[in-house]
């Protein structure tokens, strides 16, 4: 099978990052619990000379090579590998965050994996001609049976694969928001994850 993952909070606990962050830069105290949107400049209400700041701080090298992993992920997206499956990671984070990105990844045990920053939200100036980077153009020519992501903002780029099956990795953002049919399942860690692909498989 050919399966999309999601980078950040699903991969990695990137929310749980940024709530602490912003103790640190603002003095707001905003839980990993009480993030109610995929926007965090709207989660945590910040004018947009605060958010660039906040974003700039977290796209550091060093500060993404200190993302914990989300429990899980490295072990179940290894054994697809192992057991013949094509995995993509497919992130929304900027070109410029690519080696720093591709460093977690060879660190955490996933050096077999693919990586591509895929140009979601059209706020990245991407290198034409790259292995790594994707216009819209190209990434709807792949085709994958299971996609898992977090992301409610992320869900239209499915829409050309309508036998897809999605798994919405549950996170505080995507609570409230309506999926857009049956294909879409919500899992709350990545053993769920794991047993629900496995079925598929069987």
């Amino acid at each position: 099978m050919n399966i999309y993952v999601d980078f950040d909070d699903c991969l990695c606990e990137t929310a749980r990052y940024f709530s602490g962050l912003i103790v640190e830069l603002f003095g707001l105290n905003i839980p990993y619990e009480k993030i109610k949107y995929f926007d965090l400049q709207k989660s945590f209400s910040l004018s947009d000379e605060d958010y660039e700041k906040m974003m700039i701080y977290a796209h550091q090298p060093k500060v993404l090579l200190s993302y914990e992993e989300t429990p899980g992920a490295v072990k179940t997206v290894n054994e697809w590998i192992d057991e013949g499956h094509d995995v993509k990671i497919i992130t929304g984070r900027p070109v410029s965050a690519y080696e720093a990105s591709r460093t977690w990844l060879n660190e955490h045990g996933l050096e077999r994996v693919n990586l591509y920053c895929l140009n979601k939200y059209g706020r990245d100036t991407f290198l034409k001609g790259s292995t790594f980077s994707l216009e819209l153009e190209d990434y709807y020519k792949m085709h994958f049976d299971y996609a898992v992501e977090d992301s409610p903002s992320a869900f239209k780029f499915f829409s050309h694969l309508p036998d897809l099956k999605v798994i919405v990795f549950d996170r505080p953002w995507n609570q409230d928001c309506e999926f857009p049919n049956a294909n879409f399942k919500r899992c709350s860690d990545w053993n769920i994850i794991k047993e629900r692909v496995c079925a598929q498989k069987d």
